[in-house]
C-alpha cells in the first residue's frame, strides 16, 4: 500500500471532521449569543448551556487541528530503517484464523477506517488507525515482523502475529 496515498486520504477525511467540528462550533455560539435566549428567570438556563457546548465544540475543533497537524509532521522514513513498529508504520496482523488485519500505527485518531487498495490483492481493504495508547498500540509497539501480540477484547483473547511491517 502506499502511506503517502494513505496520509493523504487520512488527512483528507480529519480535514471533513475538522469542518463538521467548526460548523456544530458557529451553531452553538450562535445558539448562546442569541438575543432571544436570555435569561427570563433564574431556572432558565438556556444561553448557559449554549455557552458550554459552545465552549467543548471550540475545545473539539482545537483536538482536530492537533490530529491535522500531527499527522502532516508524521516522519514515514523512520520506520522504514528501524524494521519495528514505530509511528508511521502500516502493519498487516494475521489472526489464528489466518484473516488479516491493516493496520496504521498513527499519532491521534485512533479507531477511524480509510479504504485503501492492497497492493498484493488489488482489492480494497480496510485500514484502521490506532495509536500508542490503545491496548493494540501498546502491544505492538517497538515489535518486529513475526512477533507474535495478544490481547484481550470483551473477555475473549485474540493473538495476531505481524506479517508485514512497511
Amino acid at each position: 500500500m502506499d502511506k503517502q496515498l494513505l496520509r493523504t486520504r487520512i488527512l483528507a477525511q480529519l480535514q471533513i471532521v475538522h469542518q463538521g467540528a467548526v460548523n456544530a462550533a458557529q451553531r452553538a455560539y450562535d445558539t448562546a449569543t442569541n438575543d432571544e435566549n436570555v435569561a427570563e428567570n433564574k431556572y432558565d438556563t438556556l444561553a448557559l448551556e449554549a455557552s458550554y457546548l459552545a465552549h467543548g465544540q471550540s475545545q473539539r475543533v482545537a483536538e482536530c487541528l492537533a490530529d491535522i497537524q500531527a499527522f502532516t509532521a508524521l516522519d514515514f522514513q523512520t520506520d522504514q530503517t528501524t524494521g519495528h513498529v514505530v509511528l508511521g508504520s502500516l502493519i498487516q496482523l494475521i489472526d489464528e484464523e489466518d484473516h488479516d488485519r491493516w493496520i496504521f500505527f498513527g499519532p491521534s485518531a485512533g479507531g477511524m477506517k480509510i479504504k485503501m487498495t492492497c497492493d498484493q490483492t488489488q482489492q480494497d481493504t480496510e485500514v484502521v488507525i490506532i495509536t500508542p495508547t490503545s491496548p493494540l498500540g501498546e502491544e505492538l509497539l517497538n515489535r518486529q515482523v513475526d512477533d507474535e501480540v495478544e490481547i484481550t477484547i470483551a473477555g475473549k483473547k485474540i493473538a495476531y502475529d505481524i506479517a508485514v511491517i512497511a
